[in-house]
């Protein structure tokens, strides 16, 4: 599988051949991420009665006290960090804070869980726990894009992947901001229970069934610094009108009014990066927009972007966005009418209403 993050050689299979319910426990902690800890209520502890040996699903406080989360809720879980013993898979989702310290209990009982062979994974902040704890030392991982840096800074011996979805090294999983832990869950779900139960999964959820680890985490279009009354945002809003036509510097300063040089001064106050860098980014984006879109067909996306070239389109894109274009439009573009209908010939009747009770009593403040 093309760009898929994962340190295979030291991957172990888990037990799905088992009888017994995998055991997923989600870390609960006060100042919960309320959106991360949802993702793995969803993914793990929804009834799916369309499977016949789906999960088990518990909630573990880290600490005593209560458990307080984003949006005025709070959360009361009965169990504790002893359960971590039995769990198949131990779920981080988030942490309440970059500089908050890790209570020891919770670093050493996820310790103890990983020597015995758990799998252990973060969404999106989470991954701070797993580097206080000495899980990561050594391994790929990756977070959110704004707090790559950090972890890089805070735990020199983690090697921070700070463009892909998500990364899997030897039974520990890491992934990227927030929605990156649907991936991230789609894909244990996957070597779980299979491909088939994943897109089951994916299609409940109205999403994509399956996005490669190495996907970018997003296109890193250059900011300008100062957009408002920007010597340069009639020329990049010419360009990006026009984004098909031939772009050489001379042009761009000719239309600027201005010398090479000194356009190539103020890219570097305004934009932070040179003419041309600026102008190949914008052709990724407007070309991953017409991939999205699904209305026009690859062997045109490259003309309109204006690659010149299809060979150009396909190793800028690449190169851009970590996936080659025909896959990035298979994980996110539109489907077509008849690819909407085999699939739905395809699938089963087996998503049936039924009513998620969560596995902790959650009360309104």
């Amino acid at each position: 599988m093309d760009n898929i993050h994962t340190d295979s050689a030291n991957m172990t299979k888990p037990a799905s051949a088992s009888p017994q319910k995998l055991l997923v426990c989600a870390i609960a902690y006060d100042g919960l991420c309320t959106f991360e800890f949802g993702i793995a209520v969803e993914l793990f502890a929804l009834p799916r009665p369309e499977f016949e040996n789906w999960y088990r699903f518990a909630t573990v406080k880290a600490e005593p006290g209560p458990i307080r989360a984003l949006g005025g809720i709070t959360l009361d879980a009965d169990e504790n960090l002893d359960l971590l013993a039995d769990a198949s898979l131990i779920i981080v989702p988030g942490w309440r804070g970059a500089d908050t310290p890790v209570p020891e209990a919770l670093c050493a009982a996820l310790r103890a869980a990983y020597r015995r062979g758990a799998r252990v994974a973060s969404i999106c902040s989470g991954v701070f726990v797993l580097a206080a704890a000495g899980l990561l030392n050594g391994k790929r991982a990756t977070t959110h894009w704004r707090y790559t840096d950090t972890l890089a800074a805070r735990y020199p011996d983690v090697e921070v992947d700070p463009d892909v979805l998500f990364v899997e090294a030897d039974r520990v999983y890491t992934s990227a901001g927030s929605a990156a832990g649907l991936d991230l869950g789609l894909h244990i779900i996957r070597q779980d229970y299979g491909a088939q139960a994943a897109a089951s999964v994916a299609r409940r959820l109205v999403l994509p069934a399956q996005r490669d680890g190495g996907q970018r985490q997003f296109v890193p279009r250059p900011e300008p610094k100062a957009r408002a009354g920007s010597s340069l945002a009639a020329l990049q809003d010419r360009i990006r009108g026009a984004i098909d036509e031939n772009w050489p510097i001379e042009r761009m300063a000719n239309v600027a009014a201005t010398s090479a040089r000194t356009l190539a001064r103020r890219f570097h106050e305004e934009v932070g990066t040179t003419p041309l860098n600026w102008l190949k980014v914008e052709r990724v984006s407007r070309a991953a927009e017409l991939l999205e879109n699904g209305s026009i067909p690859l062997s045109d996306v490259w003309d309109v972007g204006g690659f010149g070239s299809a060979e150009t389109f396909r190793r800028e894109f690449r190169k851009t966005m970590g996936v080659p274009p025909v896959r990035y439009r298979e994980r996110l573009g539109s489907p077509s009418k008849s690819a909407i209908a085999e699939a739905e010939r395809r699938s089963s009747p087996t998503c049936r209403p039924t009513t998620c009770r969560p596995p902790a009593t959650v009360r309104q403040l």
